[in-house]
């Protein structure tokens, strides 16, 4: 089941993970079971990703995550919200972030 991600909702990394940028590549490590693939326990962020996740600070909303994104990358073509929405359903399914509130 997809979690359902809103856009004018503030989200924040999961208490229950460490992240770490290594050489470049940022690395998700579950503290608690329950948390991301049991067939993956590490999991990773390629370099849109990694623009999202620090953007996830519970002080702006997913919709100003986007607005930020598509000023920062120019995407004239709308793939940015999708992609967005898309890293936002698999991070709330495996609970590496949280919903804190709505803005």
């Amino acid at each position: 089941m997809k979690s359902k991600v809103e856009l004018h909702a503030l989200y924040v990394p999961s208490e229950n993970i460490v992240a770490r940028e290594i050489e470049g590549e940022l690395i998700i490590v579950p503290l608690v079971s329950g948390i991301g693939d049991i067939e993956d326990e590490l999991f990773t962020l390629n370099e849109t990703g990694k623009a999202i996740w620090y953007r996830l600070d519970g002080q702006k909303s997913l919709k100003n995550v986007v607005e930020e994104l598509i000023v920062e990358f120019e995407d004239p073509n709308g793939e940015i919200e999708k992609d967005v929405i898309g890293l936002l359903e698999e991070l709330l399914k495996r609970k590496i972030v949280a919903k804190v509130s709505d803005e």
